[in-house]
Formats: C-alpha cells, sequence, structure tokens
C-alpha cells in the first residue's frame, strides 16, 4: 500500500505524519504533499511536521529520498532512487495549500508524479481534529500510470495523533470511465523509544482500471492494501521503512504495479 506520506512510498502518500501529515487521506502513499494532509499518507505535502497550532511561518517544504513511489499499494515507479519535494503554505485559520513532486534519479527530466492538494482543518474537541480536502494527482512520465491521473476529495478524523480514518471519492480525468469510486483508510501511530515511533495502516478501495492477470483482465472492483513499519525523526530528519502489503489476488492481477515488499525513505523538512 503506502498513501504517495507527502514522501513516501506508502497510503500517501508515508507513515502518519505530524503536521499537515496529521491526517492522512490515504493509507501510505508516498507523495510529499500526502504527508501533509494524508498513506496513508498524504496521504497532503507528506511530511511537514509543525503542528498546525504550532506554526510560526506560512511556508514550509520538505525534500525526501525514496526507493520507490507507491500509492494505495500500487507501484507508481519501478524499485529505483526517487527523490521527491514538497512545499505548503498553511493560514491560521487552517486553511492550507500544497505541491509536490517526485522524479527518478536516473531520469530527472521526467516527473514521475505531481500532487496539488488544498485542504481546511477543524479542532472539534482537545482529542479530535476534522480535515476536508481537494486533491489532483498527476503522472506524466508513466503511460500506465497516467490512467490514474485523477481528482479527489476527501474527509479525515484524527484522534490525539494516534489514530486516524479517511473516507475518499475518486474522479478519473482521463479515459472514458469516469464514474465515481470510493476508498478508505485507517492509520496508526505509536510513539516508541530513542525517536522511533510505530506506523501501521490498512485500506480498501475500488479499482480505478481493470487490473490484469494471467488470463486476461480481472473483474474484482475492489482491493485491500496495507503496511506496517518503523519511524525514527530527528529535528528536521525522518527516516522511514515500511512493509508494504496487498492482497494476494491483487498482486497476481497487477503485475507490475504491484509494489516492492519494502520501502524505504529519508526525508528533511525546512
Amino acid at each position: 500500500m503506502v498513501k504517495s506520506h507527502p514522501f513516501h512510498g506508502k497510503a500517501r502518500a508515508l507513515p502518519h505524519r505530524a503536521g499537515l501529515d496529521r491526517i492522512e487521506p490515504h493509507i501510505r502513499s508516498n507523495s510529499l504533499i500526502r504527508i501533509g494532509a494524508g498513506v496513508v499518507s498524504i496521504a497532503i505535502a507528506a511530511w511537514l511536521p509543525t503542528p498546525l497550532h504550532a506554526q510560526s511561518t506560512n511556508i514550509s517544504g520538505t525534500v525526501a529520498l525514496s526507493s520507490q513511489l507507491v500509492d494505495r499499494g500500487l507501484a507508481i515507479t519501478p524499485v529505483t532512487p526517487i527523490f521527491q519535494a514538497a512545499a505548503s503554505w498553511t493560514s491560521p485559520t487552517g486553511w492550507s495549500l500544497g505541491l509536490s513532486a517526485g522524479t527518478e534519479v536516473r531520469s530527472p527530466g521526467r516527473v514521475s508524479e505531481a500532487l496539488a492538494q488544498a485542504s481546511r482543518y477543524w479542532s472539534l474537541s482537545c482529542d479530535w481534529q476534522m480535515q476536508a480536502s481537494l486533491l489532483y494527482y498527476d503522472y506524466p512520465s508513466n503511460a500506465r500510470s497516467g490512467d490514474f491521473n485523477r481528482v479527489e476529495t476527501g474527509v479525515s478524523w484524527v484522534y490525539r495523533d494516534i489514530l486516524t480514518f479517511g473516507l475518499s471519492a475518486i474522479t478519473l480525468t482521463g479515459g472514458n470511465d469516469q464514474r465515481p469510486r470510493g476508498a478508505a483508510d485507517v492509520n496508526f501511530h505509536w510513539p516508541l523509544a530513542e525517536h522511533f515511533s510505530l506506523s501501521m495502516g490498512a485500506g480498501v478501495a475500488q479499482n480505478l482500471i481493470s487490473p490484469y492477470g494471467p488470463y486476461g483482465y480481472g473483474h474484482t472492483s475492489f482491493y485491500g492494501y496495507g503496511h506496517a513499519g518503523l519511524v525514527w525523526g530527528y529535528g528536521p530528519w525522518r527516516i522511514d521503512l515500511d512493509r508494504i502489503m496487498i492482497d494476494p489476488e491483487s498482486r497476481q492481477q497487477w503485475g507490475s504495479l504491484a509494489p516492492a515488499s519494502w520501502v524505504g525513505t529519508i526525508s528533511w523538512s525546512f
């Protein structure tokens, strides 16, 4: 799985992120932007670590290096070093805008994934927060991944920066099949000792395109994905190592779109 965290090869973006990452729209997606909004995260600009209520500036950014880009359990790139960069603007009233992009290090002139997001945060109580978001995904350099170009609207709820649940409505921007799809994600984040934390997530989504198996195109409407891993963070630095999972039938049907079993990301925020 893996929500593209604002960085991260997860559902996206990465594991649970603080600050903008506090709400992961999808499980482990490695997009930097998703980390901030959401995974899985972000899941908005993944991995913007400053909590919204404590922000002293309106603009922040992240750069990262990942072993693969993964979006809701599907591989956007092959296993190869991926450079990602993200920037976000936030207001004291809870609004945020974000942009992120990723490219294979071996082909720096070709953008593998681009993401734009607008979101609004609310504090529901001392323990609960809510986010509504609008995201646009584009995959300009990959003909197959380009089938996943889409617009998403999502609503997420987060409990004490520990548990996040999100619902998304998805509309493809290309092709002839633009009927709405849906996805649901849940993410868990628990601090451990020595700057480590545990990150886990699971989700289910409707297929955006028909998967292809050894006997032709499949007809499964839904597929499941997830991740489990460790996060180490110190100051502006963060390292994620995740075990990526997708249900066995989908892994067989998706072929080259099936992700690697492990995805790692190192990022620096400023």
